[in-house]
């Protein structure tokens, strides 16, 4: 009964979780241009291609297959339109080649699904793989599938087929391309400042946690957020290939107000290396709480590097606010104040570790080590 309860509780805390993200998500999007503004955008343009793929093929044209259609523009628009572009004649000649096997099949079978199937989908699914159509192969099976129940084939319908997959995938082209294109330049400064306004969440929460009795009651915890942190450098890494692919080809770059320029690449390598060292100082903490024979430091050591984390956790504030600032000349001098001030606190720190003994001085000098090299990292900028 106890680890029932304790599994629904972790359920709950999880759905509370992810109803707080989708809310926070739909407040973003609502509120200010961002990512989550862009992936409102891009779906909805989606959709709309689907519905005016539809209304030609299925409502004027009365095509046989005009399910073909709208799943093609669909997939037709992607998040920048020079993907669009690459991956369209991918998706095009996938979706053509599934629709054209599997007609094939069906003629040979005389129209006899179960039979057309065990001869369209392990082809379709190995081909699928051929690294050649990407991330895009799995169209040609899915293609297939609707082919294949539809029911009767023969060689108009192939026509058909083919007609309104070209007629999606010119539709999901021009809808990305002409209808509020996509630029993704303002994603990468997004991105950072997501990056550093975390970042600032996980020191403050070390932080104000070492202050409380049981300093490392919460350890595990701040070693998970730490490790989420890959996440969100992978979703920079993400943004800046979309910035680089969103300006070619794209009608967008002229059209559009473009917003800022994203900043340099070497500001992606020093959040990547102010995150490790976040994490390298939560695994300590959470290592020294689930090992209980290594000797803790002092409180006065834990009280001392809290009020370095949370000034760490102030530039993070400070740098969050230099890249999402509109002016691009926003000031740096309470930035550079509170770096200051993390200087003379780890010189602090340095003082009370001289006092540690034993183990408790190998723990504190790791700590010591890594919380020295992640000021470091945030004052280089």
């Amino acid at each position: 009964m106890r680890r029932t309860g304790t599994r629904w509780s972790a359920a709950r805390q999880w759905v509370g979780q992810e109803w707080a993200e989708v809310r926070r998500s739909v407040r973003s999007a609502c509120e200010e241009a961002g990512p989550e503004r862009d992936t409102l955008v891009q779906s909805l343009k989606a959709a709309g291609a689907a519905i005016l793929a539809w209304a030609l093929c299925g409502w004027w044209f009365e095509a046989p297959m005009a399910l073909l259609a709208p799943w093609t523009a669909i997939a037709m628009v992607g998040s920048t339109v020079y993907q669009s572009l690459r991956t369209g004649a991918q998706q095009l000649a996938i979706i053509a080649l599934g629709a054209v096997w599997a007609s094939g099949a069906m003629a040979l079978t005389r129209d006899r699904s179960m039979t057309s199937m065990l001869l369209t989908l392990p082809f379709m699914m190995l081909l699928g793989n051929y690294r050649r159509f990407g991330a895009q192969g799995i169209y040609g099976a899915t293609t297939a599938l609707f082919v294949i129940t539809a029911g009767v084939s023969s060689t108009s319908t192939v026509g058909h087929r083919l007609l309104e997959t070209l007629i999606g995938a010119v539709i999901g082209l021009l809808v990305n391309a002409l209808v509020l294109p996509p630029v993704h330049l303002r994603s990468v400064r997004d991105r950072l400042g997501r990056v550093a306004q975390e970042t600032a969440d996980l020191l403050n929460a070390m932080a104000d946690g070492l202050r409380e009795e049981d300093g490392l009651a919460g350890a595990e915890g701040w070693h998970l957020r730490a490790t989420r942190l890959t996440v969100s450098l992978q979703d920079v890494s993400d943004a800046r290939r979309w910035a680089t692919e969103g300006s070619r080809w794209n009608p967008g770059s002229r059209l559009r107000r473009t917003g800022p320029t994203p900043p340099p690449f070497a500001d992606d390598m020093r959040w990547g290396r102010v995150c490790t060292r976040a994490l390298a100082v939560a695994r300590t903490l959470a290592g020294i709480r689930e090992d209980p024979e290594l000797s803790r430091p002092s409180p006065d050591f834990f009280r001392q590097l809290s009020d370095v984390l949370g000034q760490a956790a102030v530039i993070c504030v400070r740098e969050t606010e230099l890249l999402t600032s509109a002016e691009p000349d926003t000031p740096r001098d309470g930035r550079d104040a509170v770096a200051g001030e993390a200087r003379a606190g780890l010189d602090a720190l340095t003082e009370v570790f001289r006092r540690q003994e034993g183990t408790a001085a190998a723990v504190g000098g790791e700590l010591l080590l890594e919380v020295r090299q992640l000021v470091t990292e945030l004052d280089s900028a």
